[in-house]
Formats: C-alpha cells, sequence, structure tokens
C-alpha cells in the first residue's frame, strides 16, 4: 500500500528547492510528516476530508497546519482536499444544509434557489441577504456535522482497507 502511496505523492526534496516555501523548512521538513503508515495515512484522510469543506480557498491551508500539528501525512492531506471541486461543491453544500436543517429542526422546505435579479439591483441585494441569512445556522452546523461524519468515516475506512491489506499479504507470505 505505501509504495502506491509514495508513486503518486511528492517528495519533500521539492520544498527544498520551492523558494516560497523555504522559510518554512524546518516545519514542514519533519520526517513524521512525509512517512506514510496506517496511522498517518488514516489521519491525513481525516484531516483532508474535514479541511475540504472549509468555505473559500482555504482548504489546502487549514489541511496543512492541521497536518503539521497533528504530525499526519501532509502530501496525502493536500491531496484529498480535491473531492471537493466546481462539481461537487454544490451537492456537498446543499447535504449539508438539510444536514444542518435536520438537526436544529427547521421548516419542510428544501434548499431554496436564490431569488433571481428581475427586479432591481437594490431590492435584490436584500432579498439576496435575507436568503443568505436564512441558510446561515443550518448550513454552518450542517458543514461542521459533514465534515466530521466524512472524517470520522474516512479514518475508519482507511483503518479497515489497510488492516485488510496487511493481512492479505500475511497471508499470501505464509502461503507461498
Amino acid at each position: 500500500m505505501r509504495t502506491l502511496f509514495k508513486r503518486f505523492l511528492p517528495n519533500r526534496e521539492i520544498i527544498l528547492h520551492n523558494r516560497y516555501l523555504a522559510p518554512f523548512a524546518t516545519t514542514l521538513l519533519h520526517p513524521r510528516l512525509w512517512h506514510l503508515n496506517r496511522r498517518s495515512a488514516a489521519g491525513a484522510m481525516a484531516v483532508g476530508l474535514f479541511c475540504g469543506l472549509i468555505p473559500g480557498p482555504l482548504q489546502m491551508l487549514g489541511a496543512s497546519i492541521c497536518a503539521v500539528l497533528f504530525r499526519i501525512n501532509l502530501p496525502l492531506a493536500l491531496i484529498v482536499t480535491f473531492y471537493t471541486n466546481p462539481l461537487t461543491i454544490v451537492p456537498l453544500y446543499v447535504l449539508a444544509y438539510e444536514f444542518g436543517k435536520g438537526v436544529l429542526g427547521g421548516n419542510n422546505g428544501g434548499f431554496s434557489a436564490p431569488p433571481e435579479m428581475h427586479t432591481g439591483l437594490i431590492a435584490w441585494s436584500e432579498a439576496l441577504t435575507d436568503w443568505m441569512a436564512g441558510l446561515g445556522a443550518p448550513l454552518a452546523l450542517g458543514l461542521l456535522l459533514l465534515a466530521s461524519t466524512l472524517a470520522l468515516t474516512g479514518y475508519g475506512l482507511t483503518r479497515l482497507v489497510w488492516r485488510f491489506y496487511l493481512v492479505r499479504a500475511w497471508r499470501r507470505r505464509r502461503w507461498r
């Protein structure tokens, strides 16, 4: 499993030659950030899945900070954040909104579309502000709950798959 991941992950020498990352080289070159085992891979999956739902372009920054704090595999945590992309972000946010609304016990209406701009700019901006304020609490709670659920599921599945792979390799070795 390790050789499979190492084939796709960048190595730590890239940081040594990158002039923008050179000031952080002592922190980013810690051996545990680049070591790949079942604990670091499972932790990286959890961090990547959790930080992938951070709004805006801060997903990779959040994943790298968490990877440094928890000393898990940095490249894998960064790569896993790519599960949110322009095709998947809207369904994930709708799911998070519905999840949060279900927990908060909101009304039975579904995720409504934003208001259309057929009146005036001022009236439309007021309607848009009201629409976004109505999404606030359910969306924030839903994002936190969905990110936590995805992180726990990713951690557990990674540990389970890695364990399955190890047991299978042990049995093959014993059989040979």
